[in-house]
């Protein structure tokens, strides 16, 4: 493919949205840390240098990605029908089912959340960090709402805590249950390692019901240090 300059806001769009379509693809055949820049460019048929028109650095097409995946996740969370009876235990564990199965049936979803903090957000501007935590708030934000129509019971703040230990338990856990290919030929000949799989929608299932039984349990407002939850200041506008 020749390199033709893009020169309107609407093809640099279209630009950056075929980077980052090619970006998703390429993870459905290899993880995150084995997507290199180079290979990208030759896929999206630029040269690496007019990659970098568009974003920074690998780790910003990827923040770029997440949010991406991050909100169409959302999307489908409200198609889900909420609950009309049951107890909040009930509720509760059906929220965290919810959130569990939908997440384990988004592998490129979780590989980011998994590689967020300690790569993606270490080769980017500060600049482009910061629109991330801010796109980031947005996302967890309708979670948090979305949480409290599953379970009205969860006050604002514990439902915006419960936004974080999803991302915790998804980011902790990816990496743990995506087993090595000499595990898995381990697998059928020792027992021992075959115990010791376990399954990735069944750990954040579990984590999330003792999350929400515990929020539940305590209803304490305690305060989050970082400023008011439904406040997203005028000038950072969602890309």
């Amino acid at each position: 493919m020749n390199f033709q300059r893009a020169r309107t806001d609407e093809q640099r769009s279209q630009r950056r949205r075929h980077i980052l379509d090619t970006t998703a693809a390429m993870l459905t055949e290899m993880p995150v840390a084995k997507l290199s820049l180079n290979e990208l460019s030759r896929r999206v048929g630029l040269a690496k240098a007019n990659v970098l028109r568009y974003f920074e650095s690998r780790e910003a097409i990827l923040l770029q990605l997440l949010d991406v995946e991050l909100q169409d996740w959302l999307a489908e969370l409200e198609q889900w029908p909420e609950p009309v009876q049951g107890t909040p235990r009930e509720r509760g564990d059906r929220l965290a089912r919810i959130l569990a199965e939908s997440l384990a049936e988004r592998p490129v979803l979780c590989d980011l959340i998994s590689a967020q903090a300690a790569v993606l957000e270490r080769n980017v501007s500060a600049e482009v960090a910061r629109e991330h935590k801010y796109a980031l708030l947005r996302s967890y934000q309708s979670l948090a709402q979305l949480a409290r129509r599953h379970l009205p019971e969860l006050g604002k703040e514990d439902a915006f805590r419960l936004t974080g230990f999803t991302s915790l338990a998804a980011g902790a856990s990816w990496p743990y249950l995506q087993p090595s290919q000499e595990l898995v030929a381990a697998y059928p000949e020792d027992p021992v390692v075959v115990a010791m799989h376990v399954d990735f929608a069944d750990v954040v299932r579990q984590s999330l019901e003792v999350a929400i039984s515990g929020l539940l349990t305590r209803q304490e407002d305690v305060p989050l240090g970082a400023g008011p939850l439904d406040t997203i200041p005028p000038h950072i506008e969602q890309k």
